[in-house]
């Protein structure tokens, strides 16, 4: 077996815990309808909390539970990209949020957005039930200026979705190549900044444009520019391929069991849902690796309900909201003995989703600095407007 990368060693830990950290396993009943074992107290029995978050990642009934069991009403506002959340955060200067979700690839963007505050760590009373790997994902690379900002919620992976019914390719030969065959034309999915990312491990992954897995675009500006010159003329050659632009989960799904769309580079989260209600519709890791994400939680300087914030992430930081997060999203949980709550249908999902070495072969998204985001939209509005 190669020698994983620290950032593989994280994502395979975890991935690894979901499976084996606990054999029991309680039923799918008690993950969906019971409250994860929670304790009130004087500092979380009122009030209200302003959470900026993902749109698909806290899944009913996560939320109401803590409600019910705190008595803290949680305001909501949903987004669908981290650049709509970089946006509206940047437009308020965070004022009117109490928490956001950044991703863990984001963290040189948000560090120059000057916008969270620290956590108090000693505040944060269930931190040691987070799997070790998902919060060192966190500390290594949001920790600045002596404090934490960034503390694990879920975690998932981009890669090739298709439906089972339409798609007559063998799952077995699948790469992100397989988006750009001749009989896929017009009924493929994708965001154009990641099909962008994954024309280049194809290219990479066959020997035609080697790049260190794509890891060289993240040098500087004149790396990134001369890989991606010679991608975007691919993507635009095959833009007559692309039935539609995904933005959301929800589009996504719609996009599969009602766009007419076959095959499709998505979020795991959104297909596996699918999946699991039984639609004709499956997600797996692509030769060349899916591309691994972690998903977490930040507070934000101007917050006015740091005491609720703290509720909320001991109540989050259980073993139950944890998987109920993940039954109901299609992710993976960050909490020890998470992964023993869920259902048989979600982890058979998941086995399915990392066949053989995929777990050792995931892709991590790497810190994003500033230009690089700049760039990569330049290129990506290119594809799309063509």
């Amino acid at each position: 077996m190669k020698k994983l990368t620290p950032a593989q060693e994280t994502m395979r830990a975890a991935a690894l815990s979901r499976r084996t950290l606990l054999k029991s396993a309680v039923a799918l009943g008690a993950v969906g309808l019971a409250a994860p074992l929670y304790t009130k107290n004087a500092l979380s029995s009122s009030g209200e909390l302003n959470l900026l978050m993902w749109s698909d990642e806290f899944p009913d009934p996560v939320l109401p539970n803590f409600e019910k069991a705190t008595g803290i009403k949680v305001n909501s506002t949903p987004f669908s990209q981290n650049e709509e959340q970089i946006n509206k955060l940047q437009a308020t200067g965070g004022e009117g949020f109490d928490l956001c979700q950044p991703t863990r690839d984001r963290a040189p963007q948000f560090k120059d957005l000057g916008v969270l505050a620290p956590y108090d760590m000693n505040k944060v009373k269930n931190s040691g039930n987070l799997l070790p790997s998902m919060l060192e994902a966190s500390t290594s690379v949001w920790t600045w200026d002596g404090g934490l900002y960034h503390l694990p919620h879920c975690w998932g992976s981009e890669a090739i979705s298709w439906r089972t019914d339409l798609y007559k390719g063998n799952p077995a030969d699948l790469s992100y190549g397989s988006l750009w065959a001749d009989d896929v034309k017009g009924h493929v999915q994708g965001r154009p900044h990641s099909l962008l990312l994954g024309i280049g491990l194809w290219l990479d992954g066959n020997g035609k444009l080697p790049t260190n897995r794509m890891l060289d675009a993240f040098k500087d500006p004149d790396s990134f520019k001369k890989i991606y010159d010679q991608i975007l003329p691919i993507a635009l050659e095959h833009k007559p391929w692309i039935k539609q632009f995904w933005d959301s989960a929800d589009n996504t799904k719609s996009g599969l069991m009602e766009n007419d769309v076959w095959i499709g580079q998505t979020w795991d989260g959104p297909v596996l849902s699918l999946k699991k209600d039984g639609k004709p519709v499956s997600y797996q890791a692509p030769k060349e690796g899916a591309i691994a994400w972690v998903d977490g939680l930040s507070l934000i300087k101007a917050a006015k309900n740091t005491d609720q914030v703290y509720a909320l992430l001991e109540y989050l930081q259980t073993p139950e909201a944890s998987a109920a997060v993940a039954e109901g999203s299609g992710y993976n949980p960050v909490v020890k003995g998470a992964d023993a709550l869920l259902s048989p249908a979600a982890k058979k999902n998941f086995q399915e989703a990392y066949p053989g070495d995929a777990l050792n072969n995931l892709w991590n998204r790497p810190p994003e600095p500033s230009w690089f985001g700049e760039l990569r939209t330049q290129y990506a509005d290119k594809f799309k407007a063509a």
